[in-house]
């Protein structure tokens, strides 16, 4: 038989034994994961980019033991001589295992880098190669149905213009900023018409184009000077399509000098704040659910490559938990307005209101959608042209 204080001792020894189990396991279970984030423009830029920053710490928050590796500003003007490829490399070499790639110009290198690093999750931002059949098994697609949103921003500069003229501030043309400017061209002429009463062949929407998300001086057009023109043409709401906030920065100039105009911002939840008084809201990404679900699916093998187009909740759009996509009112929204503006979300959560179905006739003419016919989420994504009605080009010269 063992003494008592034999049994004393190998309890002890049992108990520290387990102890350290216990510990080990604990470490293992808190073991550091590591993800990367690309950012085509700076992480401060109170637009896109910064959307996509703030994603990275929601997932910090809400995942202690994530740890994020953020690289902002990967584009032509402000790295010249670094490409996507290098910039993942680093991110591997300190072990990253989920890299984000937030920009549609990111597309080609991200399948390239996917190629060479099989062991690593791309997840390419606004791309769609998944849903082409054109990516490797480790690259997923990931994108917020902010045509909902932008719909939202139409129908607010449509109860708010008095000049019947509004203006859209492109970046450049491809199917995604086709679709977007389409969206919310439908969205301010159902509400110029079904709010208002009034004939939606006597608004005016235009859109130009800078050629790049944001300005680079000496290769794009100057969006200032893109906005001052709109404004000095008789336009009176500007909606901005672009990363970065010279539309509503060049609204409110105009307005400190007495002029009655209005912009609407986009991409971040806080752009309003630049000018409060003449915002009429923001249409704003909220990457943060979506990029948990997938860090949360690597870490736990439930991972597939996938195209995930996740749209808004209809229950609280600004549910920051959430919904993908959210829109902010501003302060130049009047009660009256908001009403409207609520109705019109209503519609388009509950299905009421679909303004992709037809007839509906592309720029030049050529039918896009029958009498009747209603758009599927593939027409609305390739949008090859503007659609009847819009001033602008629908291509690149």
């Amino acid at each position: 038989m063992l003494s008592l204080k034999r049994f004393a001792t190998l309890a002890l020894v049992a108990a520290m034994l387990l102890t350290g189990l216990m510990a080990v396991q604990h470490s293992a279970a808190q073991e550091e994961f590591v993800v990367g984030y690309v950012l085509v423009g700076p992480q401060n830029d109170r637009g896109w980019s910064q959307a996509h920053f703030e994603a990275s710490q929601y997932v910090e928050k809400m995942m202690p033991n994530v740890k994020s590796i953020v690289v902002d500003k990967v584009n032509p003007a402000d790295r010249p001589n670094v490409t996507l490829e290098q910039v993942v490399e680093n991110m591997i070499e300190q072990g990253a295992k989920v890299i984000f790639t937030t920009s549609d110009d990111f597309g080609t290198e991200t399948l390239a880098a996917a190629e060479k690093f099989p062991e690593v999750v791309f997840i390419h931002v606004s791309g769609s190669a998944v849903l082409e059949g054109e990516a490797p098994p480790n690259v997923g697609n990931v994108m917020g149905k902010m045509e909902f949103m932008k719909m939202v921003a139409g129908c607010a500069a449509a109860l708010k213009t008095q000049t019947n003229s509004i203006a859209y501030l492109g970046p450049l043309i491809n199917d995604e900023t086709r679709r977007l400017a389409v969206s919310t061209y439908l969205g301010a002429r159902y509400c110029y018409q079904n709010y208002r009463g009034l004939d939606p062949a006597n608004l005016k929407f235009e859109v130009k184009w800078i050629g790049f998300w944001f300005n680079i001086p000496g290769v794009t057009a100057d969006p200032t000077a893109v906005a001052n023109d709109f404004f000095n043409g008789g336009v009176d709401v500007l909606i901005s399509g672009i990363d970065t906030t010279e539309g509503i920065v060049v609204a409110n100039q105009r307005a400190e000098r007495g002029e009655q105009v209005f912009a609407v911002p986009y991409d971040y939840i806080g752009a309003c704040e630049i000018a409060p008084k003449i915002c009429l809201g923001v249409p704003y990404f909220n990457w943060g659910p979506s990029y948990l679900r997938i860090v949360k699916s690597v870490m736990d093998g439930t991972w597939k490559s996938s195209w995930d187009w996740d749209g808004p909740n209809w229950e609280n759009v600004n549910d920051l938990d959430s919904s993908a996509v959210g829109y902010i009112y501003g302060d130049a929204l009047t009660e009256e307005e908001r009403a409207k503006l609520d109705a019109f979300k209503k519609g388009l959560g509950d299905g009421s209101i679909n303004l992709f179905v037809g007839p509906l006739n592309y720029q030049d003419g050529t039918p896009f959608l029958a009498e009747g016919e209603v758009a599927t989420d593939k027409q609305i994504w390739y949008m090859p042209q503007l659609v009847e009605g819009m001033l602008g080009a629908s291509k690149a010269d």
